[in-house]
C-alpha cells in the first residue's frame, strides 16, 4: 500500500515511518525540508500551503494518508489554528476520496480548553469527523522514547533552571504517558486496515503518575539532588505570563493550562484492538535522556 506520512522528519514521525516500513508498505515521507526518512523517499509538504499538500500527494499517490504535523509552541506565523486547524484542512481536502486517512490528535483535545493547543486539536478534530473519508483519529498522552520533548527538553529544563525544582500546585495531576513504539504500532495497523475506522480513540501507557512523581523520577534520572518546592496556583497563574517575554520560557502558559488539566485516561479499547504491548516506561530513564539531547 502506498502510504503519505505527514510530519515524516518528526520524533513520532521517524517511528511511525520505520512501522509502516516494516509491515511492507511504501512510503513517502512528507515534510518541510523533503528529505528521506530512514529509507522512505521525501517529499516537501508544508501544510500550511495548499498547494504544497496537493503536490506532494500528487507525487505519493496514497492510498493511506498518515497526518501527523503538530507544534507544541507557537512561533511566529506558525500558530496553532494555521498549523493544526488550517494544516488539517488542507490535508484532507487533497487525501483522494477512497484513502484511508489516520490523524495525530492529543489527549485532552476539546474546543473549551484553555490551551490553545488543546483546543486548536479540538477544531481539527471536527474537521476529520466531517470529511467524509475512513477515518481514525488517536488521542495520545505524552509519548516517551529517544528524542522526546517532555522528559528530554519540558522536565529537564523544570527541574534545571533553579536552585529549586518548581511544583505546580500540590502536584497532583495525573499522566499515563505511552510509549512511542506502541503509538506508531498502533498508526501503522490503522493505516494498512480498518481497525479503528470511525473511532476517536486514547493512546495511554500502562502506568498513571502524578505530577511530583515525574518531577521525582527526572531527578533521579537527571542524577540532581534538589529540593521540590509546591507554588500555590495563584502565583504560577501570575509568574506564567511574565516568562512569555523571555526568548525560550521555560513553560509556555498553553503547556501550563494542560498540565494543569493532567493527562491519563484507560487505554482500552486501542490497547486490545491493536494488539498493542503497552510499554512501561523504561528503568533506563537516564539513557532515555542522553539520547533526546
Amino acid at each position: 500500500m502506498n502510504v503519505l506520512v505527514t510530519g515524516a522528519s518528526g520524533f513520532v514521525g521517524k517511528a511511525v515511518v520505520a512501522e509502516l516500513l516494516k509491515h511492507g508498505h511504501t512510503v513517502t515521507a512528507g515534510s518541510r525540508s523533503g528529505r528521506d526518512v530512514g529509507g522512505a523517499r521525501g517529499v516537501a509538504l508544508d501544510v500550511t500551503d495548499p498547494g504544497s499538500v496537493q503536490r506532494a500527494v500528487g507525487q505519493a499517490d496514497p492510498q493511506a494518508v498518515v497526518h501527523l504535523v503538530g507544534i507544541i509552541a507557537e512561533k511566529g506565523d506558525q500558530t496553532f489554528t494555521r498549523v493544526h486547524v488550517d494544516g488539517t484542512r488542507h490535508v484532507l481536502a487533497a487525501t483522494p476520496r477512497g484513502a484511508r486517512y489516520v490523524h495525530m490528535s492529543a489527549l485532552g483535545a476539546r474546543e473549551d480548553s484553555a490551551s490553545g493547543y488543546s483546543s486548536s486539536k479540538a477544531q481539527a478534530e471536527a474537521l476529520v469527523r466531517a470529511s467524509g473519508l475512513t477515518w481514525t483519529v488517536f488521542q495520545p498522552s505524552l509519548i516517551f522514547g529517544p528524542g522526546d520533548d517532555f522528559f528530554g527538553r519540558v522536565l529537564r529544563e523544570l527541574v534545571s533552571a533553579a536552585p529549586i525544582v518548581p511544583q505546580i500546585g500540590d502536584g497532583r495531576f495525573p499522566f499515563r504517558p505511552v510509549s512511542v513504539q506502541d503509538v506508531a504500532q498502533a498508526f501503522a495497523l490503522a493505516a494498512g486496515s480498518d481497525l479503528g475506522a470511525g473511532q476517536t480513540l486514547a493512546l495511554t501507557g500502562p502506568q498513571e503518575f502524578t505530577f511530583r512523581e515525574l518531577l521525582e523520577l527526572e531527578l533521579g534520572a537527571l542524577g540532581r539532588k534538589k529540593p521540590i518546592v509546591p507554588v500555590p496556583l495563584f502565583l504560577m497563574d501570575l509568574a506564567v505570563p511574565l516568562m512569555q517575554v523571555l526568548p525560550s520560557p521555560p513553560i509556555t502558559r498553553h503547556q501550563y493550562a494542560m498540565l494543569k488539566e493532567g493527562n491519563t485516561a484507560p487505554n482500552e479499547p486501542a490497547r486490545t484492538l491493536f494488539d498493542l504491548p503497552m510499554r512501561r516506561l523504561p528503568d533506563d530513564l537516564p539513557g532515555l535522556l542522553r539520547a533526546a539531547r
